[in-house]
């Protein structure tokens, strides 16, 4: 599905905008996002921070480092706490949004996992998925899978 994305928060407060493709989307199982999303994983978004725009309203933001001492703000609406996006202080020029944000969800399809280590027991990955144990030494590895599935052919999101 071509840009733009358009998304927002569940009480429609904060809307935003995607103009650009996004670089990749992955499924983190670390247990920070377990926790964060009260669920088994996260769906994570890296788009260039320039393309996300934002239509309506203000999200509010929160400073918080990583079980790992990675460092990121968070942004959320505060009025229903939808988690919109994150902005890692390492990679100031992209943001990883909540993909399940958008309004058409139906095209996403992750192309890896990581901190598998820490995903619950009934967690099935497909074998065509990159797999790492844990934070991915080199984040371009998940970037340049993502642009070769889509250069390859296949629809980066499906």
């Amino acid at each position: 599905m071509p840009a733009p994305y358009h998304g927002g928060c569940l009480c429609g407060l904060i809307r935003y905008r995607v103009t650009d493709e996004p670089l990749t989307l992955y499924a983190c199982h670390c247990t920070d996002c377990q926790r964060r999303t009260g669920s088994a994983f996260a769906l994570s978004m890296v788009v260039p921070k320039g393309a996300l725009e934002l239509l309506r309203g203000e999200p509010r933001r929160y400073a918080v480092t990583s079980s790992d001492g990675r460092q990121k703000n968070g942004r959320f609406c505060g009025e229903c706490s939808t988690r919109l996006w994150g902005e890692p202080l390492k990679f100031p020029q992209v943001a990883v949004l909540q993909p399940g944000t958008l309004d058409d969800t139906s095209w996403l399809w992750p192309i890896g996992h990581i901190w598998t280590r820490s995903a619950q027991p009934w967690i099935s990955i497909p074998k065509d998925t990159l797999n790492f144990e844990g934070q991915p030494e080199d984040p371009l590895v998940l970037i340049n899978a993502w642009r070769d599935r889509s250069i390859g052919g296949r629809p980066a999101g499906g």
